[in-house]
């Protein structure tokens, strides 16, 4: 056929004009957008819930130990343990959950009295932290909850890679000016 055939141009006419399978095209070429937003969304979704549950959790864990006089092995158990209970429906075996309980001596530097973790590090007594503004007041005691998950998002299709979120609170004990640890 040669182009200046009259077959050939009214053929090549027709296919210009036929609108039947545009939307086909112009859907191919929006789908991986559309999905990528689509995935991207459930997966920022999953790390923002997350990160707001490990929120929680800190909050929860400081305030479940600044209730007590006195922790026991078995108090210290049940405080660490609640943490599962708070961060679910998300995976607690990437959980790892610390408190301690922080003394300010008579010139205002702080350190840790006690600690105890659930899947991580606790914190060596005696060791020096230093404290936010504001609340290094001399003789003074703190409950401090840390809490770090690693959050792998499932589909791993926007997100990739392991994020870290981490998060502490100070709290004051509630019953007592401080609270006694005990291992027994």
């Amino acid at each position: 056929m040669h182009p200046r055939n009259p077959n050939f141009i009214s053929r090549l006419r027709d296919f210009a004009r036929d609108k039947g399978g545009i939307a086909a095209v112009e859907f191919a070429a929006v789908l991986p957008f559309m999905l990528t937003a689509y995935l991207g969304g459930i997966e920022y979704g999953d790390g923002v819930a997350i990160n707001r549950k490990v929120a929680v959790t800190t909050r929860s864990v400081a305030d479940l130990a600044s209730r007590y006089t006195t922790i026991k092995n078995a108090d210290a158990a049940a405080i660490l343990g609640a943490s599962s209970s708070v961060i679910a429906p998300y995976d607690a075996g990437q959980l790892a959950v610390t408190v301690s309980e922080v003394s300010v001596d008579a010139q205002g530097n702080a350190s840790i009295a006690w600690s105890d973790t659930l899947n991580g590090t606790a914190r060596a007594k005696g060791s020096p932290i230093t404290l936010p503004g504001g609340l290094a007041t001399p003789g003074s005691f703190y409950i401090l909850g840390e809490v770090k998950y690693s959050y792998t998002p499932t589909l791993g299709y926007v997100l990739t890679g392991t994020l870290n979120f981490t998060n502490q609170i100070f709290m004051s004990p509630r019953e007592s000016a401080s609270i006694t640890r005990v291992n027994s």
